[in-house]
């Protein structure tokens, strides 16, 4: 399982690094990100600590964990200064918390991040035709996702990306430890979110090169 979307008590989760990624190593995860939830206000505080627990953990454990950043509820025109302060950081994936159906999140913060270029648009919720086309001619990636409430539009963000051409990533937006899934486990949300075999191989594919381009940046 690659999982570029996850939670520690940095934000909202309720593990330390540690146990995360002790936790993944036990699920069989190859990698994880470490991107918790962040405004402007402490970006400068959550991303050098989660770098240097994913650099302690890389040297000990059999997996790779990233550091990253969800830029979260934020006022959609400070989505491009706030992507590049959090890559300027070191965060290696930067997400973006999307349009999801669940949560009050701004309007037009889906096409703000899509604009920003964010490596992945989590859960966004209805998003629209002309967004999705713009995260393909940007290279977003957009988010199906295994937890409960975000996955509501899983099969409108699925139906909208075949339609354009958008690539798709899984990932479980993990907050505590049931919430991190098996591949076979991703495989059946992404069946369910209605694509095919071959679209769900693709999607796991997507995962991994996103993946190798994050671990590539952090060597530079």
């Amino acid at each position: 399982m690659i999982d570029l979307h996850t939670h520690t008590l940095f934000s909202d989760g309720v593990l330390v690094p540690s146990e995360l990624v002790r936790r993944a190593v036990m699920k069989g995860y190859e990698v994880i990100a470490l991107t918790d939830h962040a405004d402007a206000s402490i970006l400068d505080f959550i991303i050098p600590r989660l770098a240097t627990a994913c650099r302690e953990l890389n040297a000990r454990w059999k997996i790779t964990a990233l550091p990253g950043i969800e830029l979260t509820h934020i006022p959609p025109e400070t989505f491009a200064e706030l992507v590049s302060k959090a890559r300027s950081l070191g965060a290696a994936v930067v997400v973006a918390h999307g349009e999801t159906l669940v949560e009050p999140v701004h309007p037009g913060t889906n096409r703000a991040a899509i604009e920003a270029r964010v490596d992945i648009l989590a859960h966004p919720g209805l998003i629209t035709k002309d967004e999705a086309e713009r995260a393909a001619k940007n290279g977003v990636c957009l988010e199906i996702t295994t937890r409960k409430g975000h996955s509501l539009s899983n099969g409108h963000v699925a139906q909208m990306a075949g339609q354009t051409g958008a690539r798709l990533v899984i990932d479980t937006d993990t907050h505590e430890p049931g919430d991190l899934v098996t591949d076979e486990f991703a495989r059946s949300v992404l069946l369910g979110a209605g694509l095919s075999a071959e679209r769900v191989a693709a999607v796991f594919r997507n995962s991994k090169d996103l993946a190798e381009r994050a671990i590539a940046a952090l060597h530079k």
